[in-house]
């Protein structure tokens, strides 16, 4: 099976990625940071170096045409909310539309994410929050089939 990790560098794909490949799986870690490569190669794991924000719709469906699961792993790390929604969301969205119909989709979220998250409008935690129900909600609906891991805390 071919898997694209997108966010490979992340704390959680770090933890995948030598389990994918362990599995006898052609894995493919999406990174931004080619300083990042070197790491992924250790995990067994094809590094590919693309920058996610600046990815169009052809970009997308040029880097996932071959793919047979994407792991959604990337964010943003938060505090700027304009990157939060470009990455946890526009970006997100943008990967689930162009991945193949037949090809399957993990999304790893976060156990809070639904639109009744109840995060304050002045919490800081909130644009992840929206942006994180509204990525969900989109895969939900896509017809991809799916998954979404929703960890109960996001600590080291």
């Amino acid at each position: 099976m071919r898997i694209h990790v997108i966010g490979a560098h992340g704390k959680v794909a770090l933890r995948a990625l030598p389990l994918l490949a362990a599995a006898g799986h052609e894995v493919v870690g999406v990174i931004r940071n080619p300083d990042h490569a070197g790491e992924i190669e250790k995990t067994g794991a094809e590094p590919h170096v693309v920058d996610i924000e600046r990815l169009d719709g052809d970009g997308w469906k040029a880097l996932l045409a071959d793919t047979d699961l994407v792991v959604w792993s990337a964010g943003a790390g938060g505090g700027d909310p304009e990157r939060t929604k470009s990455v946890d969301e526009v970006a997100a969205i943008a990967s689930m539309d162009a991945t193949p119909r037949d090809a399957g989709y993990v999304m790893v979220s976060y156990w809070g994410a639904r639109r009744d998250h109840g995060v304050p409008a002045d919490n800081p935690f909130v644009h992840y929050a929206d942006a994180k129900a509204a990525a969900d909600e989109h895969l939900r609906g896509s017809g991809l089939r799916h998954v979404i891991l929703k960890p109960g805390a996001l600590t080291l």
